[in-house]
Parts: structure tokens; sequence; C-alpha cells
């Protein structure tokens, strides 16, 4: 959510000029009225219109790029070696991250985190049943692979049509530098339309993290431990209602103190919580017969408390260089991302949890098998 929102309110300030924490309060209560009053329906069609226009717009910006170099990969790889100050190393490893074991972890966060992200998940219960569900998983695979491809077509053009300089200036975090490369390659029209497709992928994915958010208090908390099942629809409804008032205020507070931050580190962050909280649930609960609520509970509790402590202790949050980070000092822990750690830890965490009790239900499971291969969910 603060890394959707962090974008968002950039991307407001870059089009208005109006302060960043204005865009951000903006953007924030136009996404609760849209959950609010939108639903699940309004957030599907979102998320259609929203993924149709994002692959148009980026093969458009990459077909730009790529006439730019005469529609030559090898011509175009040869001239990213002299555009930018870092010369030939720009296309080499570890220009960024200069441990390899870094660039692993985030590897590992951003592979395995899309399988135990909420608002992903979510697409499931959309669908009409099991076969539709394997076929849009390949579909949409197909596409997202695409996507990641065409956007080395838009890092390459940010940094040889727009340059360093003005990225930064428009965004310190450098947030801006698709929409500047759209003003840079087809002025004013293509920068408007990146933008508002940008807006759209902004909100269709905050209204989809309410939502999940939202009914997993509704339905869990509220209606399972507090009213220990013996609630209404209407109770449920709203709950979920008031849980995404607080999800989005509490959202839009911790947004206001990240400027500085680059979405991107923000979202590979959100990716290893839900590697290691998540995935070793999902996994273990499909595959393992003796797996059970305890190991759950250890399991998601090791993946997350263990991805905060050493996110709270790497380079993002501590770094010797004043400004480079959110306090000054030495990092405790040296990656920026804690995933090749903490995704073990969960799964460590749900075996141990599981092997240490005593409760097993195997017709859970049969339960879950069942469901999982027929998409029967009563």
């Amino acid at each position: 959510m603060i890394a959707q929102l962090v974008g968002a309110g950039a991307l407001i300030q870059l089009l208005f000029g109006i302060d960043y924490w204005i865009a951000v309060l903006i953007v924030g209560v136009m996404m609760t009225i849209y959950v609010l009053f939108g639903g699940m329906t309004a957030t599907s069609w979102v998320q259609i219109i929203k993924a149709v226009l994002l692959m148009i717009g980026t093969l458009i910006i990459a077909v730009l790029v790529l006439a730019k170099f005469n529609f030559n990969l090898l011509y175009m790889f040869s001239e990213m070696k002299t555009v930018t100050s870092h010369g030939g190393d720009y296309l080499n490893p570890g220009l960024k991250y200069t441990d390899p074991m870094d660039t692993i972890s985030l590897m590992l966060a951003l592979v395995l985190g899309t399988a135990g992200l909420p608002h992903i998940l979510m697409r499931f219960f959309t669908v009409k049943d099991a076969k539709t569900a394997r076929s849009s998983v390949v579909t949409a695979t197909w596409i997202v692979g695409i996507f990641y491809v065409l956007t080395i077509f838009l890092g390459f053009g940010a940094a040889a049509f727009v340059g360093n300089e003005i990225i930064t200036e428009a965004n310190p975090a450098g947030n801006m530098a698709a929409p500047l490369l759209a003003k840079a390659l087809g002025g004013d029209f293509l920068m408007s339309f990146v933008s508002a497709v940008a807006f759209a992928t902004i909100l269709a994915v905050v209204a989809g993290l309410v939502l999940s958010g939202a009914s997993a208090f509704a339905h869990d908390i509220y209606g399972q431990i507090i009213k220990k099942g013996q609630v209404s629809d209407r109770q449920q409804m709203l709950a979920a209602r008031y849980a995404s008032l607080g999800v989005s205020v509490f959202s839009i507070l911790l947004a206001l103190f990240a400027q500085t931050m680059n979405v991107a580190f923000l979202v590979s962050l959100a990716f290893c919580v839900a590697a290691s909280a998540n995935l070793p649930v999902i996994l273990y609960t499909i595959y393992w017969k003796r797996f059970n609520t305890t190991g759950a509970l250890s399991a998601m509790a090791f993946g997350l408390i263990s991805a905060l402590i050493l996110v709270s202790m790497s380079p993002n949050v501590f770094s010797p260089v004043e400004g480079a980070a959110i306090f000054v000092g030495e990092p405790l822990f040296p990656l920026t991302n804690p995933a090749i750690i903490s995704v073990p830890l969960g799964f460590i965490g749900g075996y141990v949890g599981t092997v240490l009790s005593k409760t097993t239900d195997m017709k859970r499971y049969a339960e879950v098998k069942v469901k999982a291969n027929t998409g029967f969910r009563e």
C-alpha cells in the first residue's frame, strides 16, 4: 500500500505541481471512496482495463525506444555503454547490488513473493472453477513475463533519452522515469497516456489490497475470533467497511513519511514479507498432510518477524552516508533484501511448529485437496 501511494503521490505532484502530502491525501481519499462504493466488481474491471492499457503503453514506448536504435538490439546494447557516466559497467551486474548474495536474495523475494501476495491470491475468487483458474494463471504468467522483458527498453530509454539529472530532479527517488521517458519520446500526449495508465494501475492495486485486508479482518478476525462465528452478513459488511477506512488511513499516514523512498525498493520488501510469511503456509497446506494450525501460526510468525527485524537492520534503514537511508549509522545486516534468510526461516518455523504440536487433522488436508483440484468451495 505504501509503495503504491508513494508512486501515486509522486505522479500527481509531477503532473499538477502540488505538494507531495496533498497528492497522497487526494489519492488516498479517492481509493477509499472507490473501494467502499465499488467493491470487488469495480476493482476487477479496473484490473482488466488497466492490464490492457499497461501492455499497450509499455509496448508503444518499447517500440519507440527501439526505433531510436534503428531496431537493432546489438546496436542498442553497444550504445548503452556510452550514454551514462558508468560507461560499460552500466550493462554489468554489480552496479547497484555489489554483493551477489543481495541479488540472489532480491530475486528470491520477487519470484516467490508473487505467490503469496494477498491481492493476487484474491483474484482466484473471481473465476468460476479450477480449470479457469489454471488457464488464467498461464495467461497471466505470459503477460507478466513479456511486460518484464519490455521494461529493459524502458530502463535503457530513460537512461539514454531522459538522463539521471532530470529524473532525480523530478523525483529524488527516481519514481518518475517512465512518464518522463514517455514525454521525451511522444510529447505531452504520450506522457498523459502513461500517467493515466500508471494512476489506473495504482488505483487497481490499492483497491485490491484494501479489499483483501478488509475481508480478512471482517471474516477472520471479527467474524471468527471476536464473534466466534456468530456474526451476520450485515455485521461482516460493516466490519469490512470500517476496516477499509482503517487500512486506508494507516497507509496514508505511513506514505507521508516515505516520499524519498524508491517505489521498487518498497515493492521488493512487500514481496519479501509475502514470500517469508505467506508462501510457506500455502505450500505446506497443499502438500503436507500433517501440517496444522500451530504450524501455520509459527510459519507466519517466523517469516514475518525475521523479515521485519532484518530489514530494520539493513542498509535501507541505516547508512553511514547522510540522506542515503532513514538513519545514519552502520547497518547490522548487510543485505538490502533479507529473503534469502527469512524465507527459509518461514519454512523452518512451519515445520518445527507442526512437529512439536500433537494436533493432526487429516480431514482438513483432504478438504483442501478436493477444493484445490475441483474448485468446490462448500
